[in-house]
């Protein structure tokens, strides 16, 4: 996996490798070890959940606002969207900033936010799913 952080201190970009053949594909979308050494988080998965979108819609700016915060996980398994990451931390020298990426079910990108971020996502094709 290839991990670039984004212009928000605390969110990066996840690109795995595609392993592909007559019968499919295979990626790992998730391995411990190399994401903290890597991005320097250790994340504990406290919740997952699922969203398909038709083609426009916008969700977010999704955030947890109260202690402990929650870091996300997120990843476009069909479909694609633009995932957008917003700081929302007070008193961040990056507050009020963005970044985004576009996350789809070709390249299989995922983006990582610490606590604190927010981030909303726009479907770019109806049925569009994200794990989160």
């Amino acid at each position: 996996m290839e991990y670039r952080e984004l212009s928000i201190p605390g969110a990066w970009e996840i690109t795995p490798r595609l392993l592909g053949d007559d019968r499919g594909m295979f990626l790992e979308t998730f391995k411990d070890a190399p994401f903290a050494a890597a991005t320097g988080h250790d994340f504990g998965l406290k919740q997952a959940n699922c969203s398909v979108s038709a083609a426009g819609v916008v969700r977010g700016i999704h955030f947890a606002d109260v202690p402990p915060s929650q870091a996300k996980y997120v990843m476009c398994v069909y479909g694609a969207v633009l995932d957008v990451v917003v700081d929302i931390r007070v008193g961040s020298p990056t507050f009020g900033q963005w970044d985004s990426v576009l996350l789809d079910d070709t390249d299989r990108r995922a983006i990582y936010l610490s606590e604190g971020l927010g981030h909303a996502f726009m479907s770019l094709q109806d049925g569009s799913t994200v794990m989160y």
